[in-house]
Order: structure tokens, then sequence, then C-alpha cells
């Protein structure tokens, strides 16, 4: 099998961007046509939140108590009418889905079609216990079983995130509402596979019960995948399954997502490790993935999220993204990755939040070039790549999170930080880029060694996006310092420095 790009379009992306064009079939269908001829082997099409975005009989969709000809004031939107803002947005996604509702498009069999006739595989990927907005109990995106049923959630005692409200899967009534729209959703469409997305959002079981939870989603996923089995034989073809799960075994398997366990019972085809949302995690350990599926047929996802951060706290006035203070990756950014994941044994580059437009990267008149390019070394070869350090952004309840970054170098101390950079690359140049959040450097003041090997610093310098606001440091590394895989990063200062960004450069000239 060769390397290929997955890429998830969320529930609510086309109806949001598209709310003011007339959506005929013929447009609508065409959205699958910008990915045919790039290395977009498989889009994967995400019909829910609480609510779906079709007309569903066994969920609220998303249009259920709006009248389309009242106003901004409607009983809808009460649960939000102090922000307007918020009421043009859910208006836009909701009337456009409720339009093509009652112009006799069924949006997701007309997707799931055109991505077959230009040679992209279709599949539906379900949110498993998506929890957006749920600080407000009254807000339009909630669904009546989650209103109604306040005693399924994960915690009762306290509220200091969206996962307290999340569903218990502990909870007979849980699955079997989730099992309803996968019934109705394997029933409806016909896909070339099934993703279950228990990344949106990854805690699904009180605190304390993660251990027993292990069990009941190891049976759930049998239940899916005897269902599919079944109706391999009405459609006569095969129907895989896919999840996506936190980036390490450790991780999934203490929030109860066994998944190592999924693909020895071959109740998967694929499996995604990923973040969650705040940033590309550039180091997982997807070699260890590969260990512990050896003996299965599973292939291996690796997940690249939108956002790029150094660290948690991170914000930067430079951010020219819809997030405000966050970056998006660009071009070179998610090269870097790609470089790295395959290296490292990924088979698929799987981009979530990479869409054609406002949920895109800031640099989207680079996106058609990415799709044709991160899939490969060989399309990857010979084109500037940047790794930059980031973090991981998921942890399992009561594990102490760790972050490489922001990390201050006492005067006479020594700070050390690993980057994997994949290939070692043989054209080019190459250069480690230093951003100093406090303090100064100077030759005089800092030694920086790669690998053991003492590098100049050529002074200050300039990136492009994305890139802090804090001041950046270039110093000369030589390609032949450079190592496959892990580049070990060692330095002192005689002064005391805060070190907010790092990362290695490589540029073809």
């Amino acid at each position: 099998m060769s390397n290929f790009i997955a890429l998830n379009e969320d529930c609510s992306h086309y109806f949001f961007t598209r709310a003011d064009q007339e959506l005929t079939p013929e447009i609508v269908e065409a959205w699958v046509d910008q990915y045919a001829g790039t290395q977009v082997e498989r889009l994967l099409l995400n019909p829910n939140a609480m609510r779906t975005s079709y007309a569903s009989d066994v969920w609220d969709p998303a249009w259920k108590g709006y009248d389309p000809e009242l106003g901004d004031d409607q009983p809808h939107f009460a649960g939000i009418k102090d922000n307007p803002e918020e009421i043009t947005a859910m208006r836009k996604w909701i009337d456009t889905a409720l339009r093509i509702h009652k112009s006799g498009i069924d949006i997701y069999k007309l997707w799931i079609n055109r991505c077959r006739k230009v040679g992209i595989s279709p599949w539906i990927t379900m949110r498993m216990n998506d929890v957006h907005s749920v600080e407000n109990d009254q807000h339009p995106i909630h669904s009546t079983f989650w209103r109604e049923n306040p005693q399924l959630r994960r915690i009762a005692y306290k509220l200091t995130s969206g996962y307290d409200r999340a569903f218990d899967y502990s909870y007979k009534e849980v699955r079997d509402y989730h099992m309803l729209l996968i019934k109705e959703l394997v029933e409806r469409y016909d896909f070339d596979g099934f993703e279950l997305d228990w990344m949106r959002f990854s805690f699904h079981f009180a605190p304390g019960s993660e251990g027993d939870g292990i069990g009941i989603l190891n049976e759930f996923m049998s239940d899916v995948r005897r269902l599919m089995d079944e109706w391999e034989v009405k459609r006569g073809h095969k129907i895989s399954i896919g999840v996506r799960v936190p980036s390490t075994p450790e991780k999934a398997r203490a929030m109860g997502m066994d998944a190592v366990e999924w693909a020895k019972r071959g109740l998967i085809d694929t499996l995604t490790i990923t973040p969650f949302f705040a940033t590309i995690d550039t180091d997982m350990p997807i070699e260890i993935w590969k260990q512990l599926l050896d003996g299965t047929l599973v292939t291996l996802g690796a997940g690249f999220e939108i956002l790029l951060s150094p660290y948690p706290a991170y914000t930067s006035p430079n951010s020219e993204s819809i997030f405000k203070t966050r970056h998006t990756n660009s071009l070179e950014t998610a090269r870097g990755y790609a470089v790295s994941a395959l290296d490292r044994g990924a088979d698929i580059i799987y981009l979530f939040n990479y869409m054609d437009s406002q949920t895109a990267m800031d640099d989207l008149q680079n996106y058609p070039t990415l799709l044709k390019e991160l899939a490969t070394q060989e399309t990857l070869a010979n084109k500037t790549r940047r790794h930059v350090i980031t973090y991981t952004d998921t942890w399992a309840t009561g594990e102490t999170p760790a972050f490489p970054l922001p990390s201050t170098c006492e005067a006479g101390g020594w700070n050390e930080f690993r980057l994997h950079t994949g290939p070692k690359p043989t054209t080019g140049r190459a250069a480690l880029i230093l951003g100093i959040e406090s303090g100064t450097i100077t030759s005089e003041n800092i030694k920086v060694y790669v690998n053991g090997n003492l590098v100049k610093l050529e002074g200050r310098t300039e990136m492009p996006m994305p890139r802090p606001g804090f001041p950046l440091y270039r110093f000369a590394l030589p390609l032949s310092v450079m190592k496959r895989g892990y580049n070990m990063i060692v330095l002192t200062s005689t002064e005391m420095i805060t070190i907010g960004w790092v990362e290695i450069v490589v540029e073809e000239r």
C-alpha cells in the first residue's frame, strides 16, 4: 500500500462558508473535485456534532426547533440571545443545511457518489462525544437528549472544562443512543469506511472509571464491527473501520481506549493517532505504535492538527489566523512534520481542520500544493521544510502534563532539547532557530551544540509565518552535523535566558 492523505471535512464548515451561494446538486458535488488528482485518497465526511447536518430520524437535525421565517429573537436562540455574532454564525449553518435538505439534496450521499467517480474513497466519520459550548446548557448546538439527561454526563460535581459535561459511556443509555446513529448512517449511506472519532471529544468516562471503560469500549467496538460485517454482505463490498485516539498508547489506554487491543482483535482497519486541537504534535511515538501493531493488518495514520504552538500558554501578536493569537501550520511546517512522520513509519497523513476556507491554513494559496506533496518522501524531497518543537495537548485524568517549552536556562546552566527531523538532509542548507522570550544572547554569552557539535550564531533573524513575537536567532547547522531522526540540542548561557521557540529549518537554495 502506498502512502496517501486522508482529509476530514467537519459537520459545519461547508454549510457555514456556502451560506450565500445557490447550491444545486452540480455545485454541491463539485466541492469534491478539488481533491481529485491530489494525494487525498480518502475523504472523511463528518455529519454530526451533538446534532446532525442531515435529516436524521434518530438524532436531532441541526434545524430542529428553528424557524427560518423568524428573526434572531426566536426561542431557538434564547441561549445565545446576547451574542448576535454567534446567532449569525449558527443561522448560516442551520439555514444552509435546511435549504439543502428542502431542495431534495442528500449532501452526504451526493458527496459519496462523487468521490467514487473521481477515484477517492468515501468514508463517514462520526464524532462520538462532541461537547462544543457545553458551558451553556441552552446553546442551540445541543441535542435534546443531552439537555434532558444530565445524569448521563461524566461529572456532576464540577465544571472546569467542557470534558466534564461529556457523555459517560459507562451508561448503557449513552451507548445505545450513539449506536442508533451508527446504525442509521450505515443504512442510509454506502461508504467505504466508518470512522469512530473518539477524539471529539476524548474523555468518555468519569474519573476513576477509565479502567472499567476499557472493557466497555472493547465491547462497543465489537458491536460496531459486527454491524459493519452484516452490511458488507448487503453492500457487496468491504466496509473498513477507523478510529482516532490520543497520541500515545498509554494515554489512549488510560482514557479507556485500548486501540492496540482493537487492532489485535481485528475490530479496526485504520488507527489514527492525533492531538486534540491546540497544536500539531510533532513528536508522537509513531515507531512505538508500529511495533505494537506488528502482526496486524492495521494501517497507521499520523494526525495533523491545523494549529501550531510551542507550549500551552503561548500567544503571538503575529498570528494572522481566524484563531486570533494562535498560529496555523504553513506549507513548510506541514512538510516538516510529514517528512518526520513518514520516516517514523506512518502510512497515512491525516489532515484535521485543513479545510478549503476559513478553518484553514493562513497561507491558503498553498493548499493545493500541500495536497499534492505531504504523502510521500519523494514529493517532499528537496523542498524547504521547518521542524518546530511543539507539545502533547491531551493528558489522561491525573497525569502530570509535561512541556519542553518555555525553558529557562539559568546562568551557567545547561538545557537540552530533542527534535525529530526525519531523513538526514543531503541538499540545501540547515539552521537552528532559537526564540528568546527574555534575556539576550550573543556569541560571547551562549554556546549551542547540535549532536555534540558546536554551532555558530549568525545573529538575529526573521522567519515567515508561523513565528513568535519575541526575537529569533539563527545558528548555522552544517548538514554533516545532522542525523536521521532525533537531533539533540544542548546549550548553556552565562546569563539567564528563557527559550520559547526551537526550530530546525532545512532550506533549499
